[in-house]
């Protein structure tokens, strides 16, 4: 099967499912939040200290404020090697204080690019520990500082083992111990089977890679459309809900969290059940040329990726102990829902001017019903819009190439919309091109195809009176680009409130 005959059927799938998805808040039995000894069920943002150069105290009190403002609780400080990125981490907590919202903070060693080949590495981790373990705005979890990685699970540290490494050198080094201790919850990307095997220096585990469909590419879609027989009949004979279904079978999914929850049940812990941590994410395109990082790649972010992983974990909400957003300022992977401030890993040609707080401004809405066990009201109404930049298979004279994957992504201009009472919405993506749904009070999820040469636009009715009216300056559906970007233009607008 041809890659365009994959994008065509992926096509169909997807207009076969331009229809309003009503979706309204689940109504759930209020579970209790506390776990262990107090614990509550918390959200994260991953902040990457390495885009922070330029940060002034006002970027760090900005940031906090407006995370807080979203509904998370803090941020995941992922700190690397650059001498000057410990004066940054000061910083932040020094904000998260003035701050006076009691907003929390975090170490997220990235071990990526932190050296572990002695017990001196160690000890620069053990430093920030023992540094930040009484601050007043540390996150804590059974009592002990909170902490979490980016890779690692090959460190030794000059141990015999990577458990030894971890355990004596960190986790039950002396240090560590007579400054509280530590409650360690890394993103090892080792088998889950192996997880019992950590024992002692782990005390939980971070499925980094759960907020997006890895496992689909290119070739197990095509695989997959192959195991029909090759066949469009037996493709369009299915009904909408077994098509969805088979999308959100990918989309949003909380398989590989169950296989994590279920792996962390044979780590032996001290202080009651393991910890899991899951991610969540609104995107995923990274465009680096072999000249630089050499990473040139998308992972499938269509299908309301956002707000459907946030409804999955809502439903599957007793795997969960912990969520965090990737990310808050990752700009190089395209996943920021952070405003666009600070320094760019070089990623300025597929980011600048495409905004992504539309997913920071539906945030809170989906932290809080994880948080509490249900949505709240929707008591202001608001749309979304986001779409990509270009069809998936327009050609650009760009030296770097189309992104690995880029047969999966659809054409689609994707919408939320939050709604206080029924009412109409109507699409538009060209002056020629618009499509009408009635939407239902709470969270509606709507989309329609994008036409090349257009616009995004989006019209809220209610009572024969316009609520809302967003057409955002800036974007159009480029036809002919002169460079790929696969990365997300989004904007929202709230009923009485100025457009983003």
């Amino acid at each position: 099967m041809h890659s365009t005959t994959l994008v065509f059927l992926l096509g169909l799938v997807a207009s076969s499912l331009v229809q309003a998805l009503p979706h309204s808040p689940f109504h759930h039995h209020r579970r209790s939040l506390m776990k262990k000894d107090g614990n509550q069920k918390s959200v994260f943002a991953h902040h990457m200290v390495g885009n922070t150069y330029p940060y002034t105290p006002t970027d760090w009190l900005n940031d906090i404020t407006e995370a807080h403002a979203a509904g998370i609780d803090a941020f995941a400080l992922n700190v690397g090697s650059d001498e000057w990125q410990p004066g940054q981490v000061a910083a932040a907590y020094a904000a998260a204080q003035q701050s006076g919202t009691g907003f929390k903070l975090f170490l997220s060693f990235d071990m990526s690019v932190l050296p572990c080949g002695s017990p001196d590495n160690a000890g620069a981790l053990r430093n920030y520990i023992t540094q930040y373990a009484n601050h007043p705005n540390q996150f804590k979890y059974n009592g002990r500082t909170f902490a979490s990685t980016f890779a690692g699970d090959t460190c030794q540290f000059g141990q015999d083992s990577v458990v030894d490494g971890w355990k004596t050198q960190f986790t039950q080094h002396p240090d560590v111990l007579n400054a509280g201790g530590v409650t360690f919850v890394p993103a090892f990307f080792s088998d889950p089977a192996t997880f019992g095997g950590l024992s002692g220096a782990v005390h939980g585990m971070f499925n980094w890679n759960g907020g997006w469909p890895v496992q689909l590419t290119a070739q197990s879609a095509q695989n997959d459309l192959n195991s029909l027989g090759d066949s469009l009949t037996s493709l369009l004979s299915q009904t909408v809900e077994s098509v969805i279904s088979a999308l959100a079978k990918f989309v949003g999914a909380t398989d590989t969290d169950t296989q994590y929850h279920n792996a962390l049940q044979a780590l032996s812990s001290d202080d009651g059940a393991p910890i899991y941590m899951s991610s969540v994410s609104p995107w995923f395109f990274t465009h680096y040329g072999a000249d630089t990082y050499n990473k040139n790649w998308i992972y499938y972010s269509g299908s309301h990726l956002y707000p459907t992983r946030w409804d999955n974990i809502m439903q599957n909400r007793d795997l969960f102990d912990l969520v965090e957003i990737c990310t808050w300022n990752d700009f190089g992977e395209s996943h920021y829902i952070g405003p666009i401030r600070g320094a760019q890993p070089n990623s300025q040609a597929w980011v600048d001017g495409f905004d992504h707080t539309s997913w920071l401004a539906m945030t809170g809405y989906f932290a809080a019903g994880y948080k509490t066990g249900a949505y709240p009201a929707v008591t202001q109404d608001t749309l979304h819009l986001w779409a990509r930049p270009h069809p998936a298979g327009a050609s650009a004279p760009d030296p770097v190439g189309k992104p690995d994957n880029f047969q999966l992504d659809q054409d689609v201009l994707w919408a939320v919309v939050f709604a206080t009472a029924p009412g109409s919405v109507t699409l538009y993506t060209a002056d020629s091109a618009q499509q009408t749904f009635q939407v239902q009070a709470g969270v509606n999820k709507l989309q329609m195809p994008l036409t090349p040469g257009g616009y995004m636009r989006g019209v809220l009715e209610r009572d024969g009176q316009t609520v809302i009216d967003l057409r955002p300056d800036g974007y159009t559906f480029d036809a002919n680009p002169q460079t790929y970007n696969y990365n997300a233009f989004t904007a929202f607008a709230s009923a009485n409130a100025t457009s983003n």
